[in-house]
């Protein structure tokens, strides 16, 4: 055979690719008449395509095969799981919720019931923390913790008070029945063995962000409110509670918390806190001590002036 005759390899591969890349549109496009009769997106139809294949896979195994990032509540839930893993016998995790901020009605945990299931996906030493802020307005905050006690799932408290959002205010300064309410049902708990332990471990803390009191007042009057609000609830008869539910009385049952919550037990906390050698006026005790101008003295003091003072 003469050079001339001779096919050169360059031309063969060329001519191969050719027929190839030919052969790959008519298949795409017969594919993609296929796919248009599933219904089903191409997104989809590659997820699917990878379980078959690979067979069941979680949701982080599939993003990762399809080469996506996952999910961010599955990140969030496997973050967890890993902190999870380092916990001593001795320690729990609570997990926090809120529907807003900083996103606007759009977190990964916006609810009791999502923090639940999170805490059940993660074991028993998960349960979820409560911050009193953190509900829509008109959220039966004391239905849900009654309920949390049942499921041996409270594990504590941000004690704050709102008005219109997560606004952070003193413990009790807006709504202090429900605060009450909130407090009978750690106190029921209590006294019963079925959720005596869970409501015994029950962690008490204050989340509060104070603009216009003094933060450290702020913080005291919040004690002593939770302190006054459970006092109350220690005096509830609850002979009498638990006839008027059982006999249907909604209003009888009102009344007994009624006159628990009207009861003025401030003389009885300040002889018991004479008797534990206390005050018994903490903030009368924190400002004739002079606590609040030696700080400031001490630290300094600044004034930065608000975005309306800038209009």
């Amino acid at each position: 055979m003469t050079a001339s005759r001779r096919t050169s390899p360059t031309r063969e591969v060329e001519a191969v690719a050719d027929r190839l890349h030919s052969a790959a549109l008519h298949l795409l496009r017969r594919l993609r008449t296929e796919d248009d009769a599933l219904g089903i997106s191409p997104p989809r139809l590659s997820a699917l395509s990878v379980v078959v294949f690979a067979g069941p896979l979680g949701i982080g195994a599939l993003a990762t095969a399809e080469g996506v990032a996952a999910p961010t509540m599955t990140r969030l839930v496997d973050g967890l799981e890993e902190l999870y893993a380092l916990l001593r016998d001795d320690m729990r995790l609570l997990v926090e919720y809120k529907f807003f901020e900083p996103a606007f009605y759009s977190t990964d945990l916006p609810d009791w019931g999502t923090a639940l299931l999170v805490c059940r996906r993660l074991g028993p030493k998960a349960q979820v923390l409560v911050d009193t802020g953190h509900h829509t307005q008109g959220t039966n905050i004391e239905q849900l913790v009654a309920i949390l006690l049942e499921e041996g799932a409270l594990g504590g408290f941000h004690f704050n008070n709102r008005k219109y959002a997560d606004d952070d205010l003193i413990v009790g300064s807006i709504a202090p029945f429900e605060l009450f309410l909130i407090l009978n049902e750690i106190a029921d708990a209590r006294r019963d063995p079925a959720t005596a332990q869970t409501a015994e471990r029950v962690a008490l803390m204050i989340d509060q962000s104070h603009n216009v009191e003094g933060k450290i007042e702020a913080m005291i009057e919040s004690v002593v409110n939770i302190q006054t609000a459970y006092a109350k609830a220690l005096l509830v008869d609850r002979v009498l509670l638990r006839e008027a539910r059982e006999a249907g009385d909604v209003l009888g049952a009102h009344r007994v918390l009624k006159d628990a919550f009207e009861t003025d037990v401030r003389p009885l906390l300040a002889h018991l806190r004479r008797q534990l050698g206390l005050e018994p006026d903490p903030i009368e005790a924190f400002r004739a001590a002079g606590h609040a101008e030696r700080l400031a003295d001490e630290r300094g003091t600044t004034s930065a002036p608000s975005a309306y003072e800038a209009l």
